[in-house]
């Protein structure tokens, strides 16, 4: 519970740093993108303080590229 309040603290700091500066020179763009990217980032950090088990993204890269993998080492023994 501490550890996500702190993730929240701290995201509400960034937000109220960088929003301003992003309105004042009309960067809509990037404040969307700053605003999906800063929810995604609280929102996996706390879900990794509650304890939820999240995928890797290495396990889908090695899915992919695992049989691959294995027939070029065929080929070559």
């Amino acid at each position: 519970m501490v550890a996500s309040m702190a993730f929240l603290g701290v995201a509400m700091v960034i937000a109220l740093i960088e929003v301003p500066h992003l309105l004042e020179k009309k960067l809509k763009k990037e404040l969307c993108f700053f605003s999906i990217l800063l929810v995604l980032g609280v929102g996996l950090s706390v879900a990794v303080a509650k304890g939820v088990d999240l995928p890797n993204p290495l396990d889908w890269v090695s899915f992919i590229y695992k049989p691959i993998s294995d027939w070029i080492f065929r080929l070559l023994t």
